[in-house]
């Protein structure tokens, strides 16, 4: 990137921080600023707004409707939705399938389902984790055995976020039982509403629906919708999982959540005294302070790198290490700066649903539901004890 270029940085963060505030609802704007959780209807249309001002897939290549922004702008972009109280983007279609679609999928595939997937009229799911199959995912056993001009799929698929409002999903079936494990799985497109599919809800211990299981039993797909060769889906499934390794530090919504945290600090009190004021309080948060500008620093070394065209590595895992673990921190010392307000755990605060205010402060509510949802974030996307393997195997040479 040229010192123009980096230059104009600002000005690109101005604009995006403009757009954001004349256009996102407020509703939603208030969902998000109060830690509570935005539904599918909230970010689709999130999302529709962002597809009529064509930003909803920085990702993409202008050609098939995506912006032409480097990456350190799509950076900018991706904090400055963090801190305005954006929903986040669904990233099925958008981030994943949408770009293994345009380098990977036939013409037919990339008029049927790329326009759909920008306007979001159409959402996805990812069928990919099974029973007894998850972090070791290349010994999945749903089958799709060739019928003609069809593959006949059964099997499940389990902890599949959105299932229950997806329209379509992309899912990894076992199309060859002969061959070494990897070598025999292919990646279908499937309609949710095929003859033969069953969602079944996993609702989790904090009341959410998040998940579901999802089953295949004689469920008829199209030959068309294989995606690449027959048996070539581990090479594509490593690739959808890889495309957005660089946008996985979460710093902006660390730093909105850095936000929270002095805000709160500045209204509850110890012994008497403000809590930003005592000593003790304010080096954790500093600490938390420069843990965050590390990884920020980091990952803007990477983003240059990526936009000189230099080829960035398994060592962006660290990114997404941090970035994860950084977020449970910030959690912990919400918590500890409000006490045992924060404790009450009620899933109506986070739906929005409960009438009455939370005992103690109006921000006490969430704190404890949020601290739970985010300790799956050191699990999705690849657990921090993966991320530990890749970098001691593929960086440092262990």
């Amino acid at each position: 990137m040229n010192q123009t270029e980096r230059d104009d940085l600002p000005t690109f963060r101005r604009d995006v921080r403009r757009f954001i505030g004349e256009n996102l609802p407020e509703d939603i704007r208030c969902t998000v600023r109060e830690n509570r959780l935005v539904s599918h209807e909230e970010v689709v249309r999130w999302q529709k707004i962002l597809h009529k001002q064509g930003w909803v897939a920085p990702n993409w290549p202008v050609e098939w409707g995506g912006v032409d922004w480097n990456p350190m702008q799509r950076a900018v972009f991706d904090e400055e939705c963090a801190l305005g109280g954006c929903p986040p983007i669904n990233p099925m279609g958008l981030s994943m399938l949408g770009p293994l679609l345009i380098a990977h999928g036939s013409e037919e595939q990339k008029a049927r389902y790329l326009p759909n997937i920008l306007s979001s009229d159409e959402t996805w799911c990812q069928g990919y984790s099974e029973p007894g199959s998850g972090s070791d995912l290349a010994s999945l056993q749903t089958r799709a055995v060739r019928d003609g001009d069809e593959y006949v799929v059964n099997g499940s698929k389990i902890w599949t976020s959105g299932a229950q409002s997806a329209d379509n999903i992309f899912c990894l079936v076992r199309t060859d039982v002969e061959v070494k494990q990897q070598l025999g799985i292919s990646l279908l497109l499937i309609d949710m509403k095929s003859p033969g599919i069953t969602i079944r809800p996993i609702i989790g211990l904090n009341e959410m629906h998040f998940f579901n299981q999802v089953f295949f039993d004689d469920v008829r797909v199209p030959v068309e919708n294989l995606v690449g060769k027959e048996n070539a889906g581990w090479t594509l499934a490593k690739a959808i999982l890889g495309s957005e390794r660089l946008h996985l530090s979460r710093t902006g919504e660390n730093r909105a959540l850095l936000d929270d945290l002095v805000a709160i600090a500045r209204q509850e009190e110890s012994d008497g005294r403000k809590l930003i004021d005592e000593d003790w309080f304010k080096r954790k948060i500093g600490r938390a302070e420069v843990r965050l500008k590390a990884l920020d620093y980091t990952k803007q070394r990477f983003l240059q790198m990526a936009a000189a065209g230099q080829t960035v590595g398994p060592e962006v895992s660290m990114l997404k290490l941090q970035g994860s673990e950084l977020i449970q921190c910030f959690d912990e010392l919400l918590l500890e700066a409000v006490g045992h307000y924060g404790l009450p755990y009620d899933a109506a605060w986070m739906l929005g649903s409960r009438a009455e205010e939370p005992i103690g402060a109006a921000y006490a509510g969430t704190i404890s539901a949020n601290r739970f949802r985010h300790k799956g974030y050191t699990i999705a996307g690849g657990s921090s004890e993966v991320q530990h393997g890749i970098i001691a195997k593929n960086v440092l040479g262990l």
